[in-house]
């Protein structure tokens, strides 16, 4: 059995690990050469055949089933030329989902899914069984598969690239957040990303909806299964972190909960130690009074729309800005005019940006992120809150969402926490 990996990234690396594990001869492909693929190819294990720095046709040759990665359009040219040839198509999250013994629960939405993965992994692994946590969350799931028992619980963060890739995502919980517009450069029409959402329940025992969400709402009499509204779900549990979202993720997870069998005073306890995720909503930290938030997880404006609301009364200065186009910007910036003080922006969306918010009072521009940060500095005063929430991709400047967010935190620490160390020490 000969298998073709598309795609060299973290998907990439789990497949070729775990097909090389169990006897079967890869082939990679990338478009990327070796030099940019380095450190990825480092974690390959021998034996792997490459086609690197571009690829046509010709990499189907002799080969039984083609692997994509998410980054890997549904519809390419490639695979639809494997299929012409009868070649099976799938991904790491299919193969997972055919091998997985545990019992899976499915995260998706266009918003809150990473917070919400991290949370419901957190109350079920407050009852008595192990639980793994992965998908798109950021941590490959196909290498440790072989780990889980019929005894585990497995939560997936889902997005549409993965769910459109998966054949039959048989889950015993889907749950689906909120759909608003997104990646419609990839599936064109929202209809078309709807129905990929919905692919979370269509074979689901449970189907955990948002009933203040209409388009997840009418979504419903798809359900294989027992459909539960999770924002109908009582009692409310006390969700340490800030915004109106948190609390519907809260409430979706403590739904889960249940459906697992366990009370609400165990739920309510493992939602209240929770600390949140890194680059959604993250505190960077708190000096002389201003308050730093990393949310550069915000790669759409309802993204970001919903962490502008998360800071009622406080005065608001946002970052934002960065990669993309073709986004609906009416309710984001009604949200940024009536929730920020000042905004600057950053990135290859910010002439557009700055044209949409001319009614803002102060709008100013940076040509890096470093350049913000120290302007944001100048703006604060005791009592406000400075918001990298940027509500666009991040492709224009860095290499990914963490990247930015690291990025982000390193330049506030480096700015504020490090005199501090030093007058610690003194």
């Amino acid at each position: 059995m000969t298998a073709l990996v598309v795609g060299a990234a973290r998907s990439g690396v789990a497949l070729a690990q775990h097909l090389a594990a169990h006897g079967e001869k890869v082939r990679v492909a990338d478009r990327k050469t070796a030099d940019e693929l380095r450190p990825t190819l480092a974690q390959m294990p021998q034996g792997i055949e490459y086609r690197l720095g571009g690829y046509d046709e010709s990499v189907l040759e002799m080969v039984d089933v083609v692997y994509a990665s998410p980054g890997v359009p549904w519809d390419s040219d490639l695979l639809h030329q494997a299929r012409a040839r009868g070649i099976r198509v799938s991904s790491e999250i299919d193969l997972f989902l055919r091998l997985c013994k545990g019992t899976v629960v499915g995260i998706t939405g266009t918003n809150g899914k990473t917070t919400t993965t991290a949370l419901t992994g957190d109350v079920l692994a407050a009852g008595r069984g192990p639980v793994m946590v992965g998908g798109n969350i950021g941590d490959t799931v196909l290498d440790r598969v072989d780990e889980i028992t019929p005894e585990h619980w497995v939560v997936l963060e889902l997005s549409s690239f993965q769910l459109e890739s998966v054949e039959k995502p048989r889950l015993h919980v889907g749950v689906i957040l909120n759909i608003t517009p997104d990646h419609l450069d990839r599936h064109k029409t929202l209809e078309r990303y709807t129905d990929l959402k919905a692919r979370a329940i269509e074979l689901a025992d449970f189907a955990v909806l948002n009933g203040r969400d209409p388009i997840v709402k009418d979504l419903a009499p798809r359900a294989a299964g027992e459909v539960v509204w999770f924002d109908r779900h009582q009692p409310q549990p006390p969700m340490p972190l800030p915004g109106r979202h948190n609390m519907e993720n809260a409430l979706a997870a403590a739904a889960v909960g249940r459906i697992a069998g366990l009370n609400d005073e165990v739920i309510n306890a493992a939602i209240r130690a929770f600390k949140g995720v890194e680059h959604r909503l993250e505190l960077v930290g708190e000096w002389s009074g201003v308050r730093w938030y990393n949310d550069s997880k915000a790669t759409n404006p309802d993204a970001g729309r919903v962490a502008l609301s998360a800071f009622p009364g406080a005065p608001v200065i946002l970052i934002a800005g960065g990669y993309g186009g073709g986004f609906e910007l009416h309710e984001w910036v009604a949200d940024v005019l009536a929730h920020t003080e000042a905004v600057i922006l950053i990135g290859a969306s910010a002439d557009e940006l700055a044209q949409a918010l001319q009614a803002h009072p102060k709008v100013l521009r940076a040509q890096t992120l470093e350049e913000a940060v120290s302007v944001a500095a100048g703006l604060a005063r005791r009592g406000s809150v400075v918001l990298l929430s940027p509500a666009y991709k991040s492709f224009d400047m860095f290499k990914d969402f963490e990247d930015r967010g690291n990025r982000f935190k390193e330049l506030v620490r480096q700015r504020f926490a490090a005199p501090d160390a030093r007058r610690a020490r003194n």
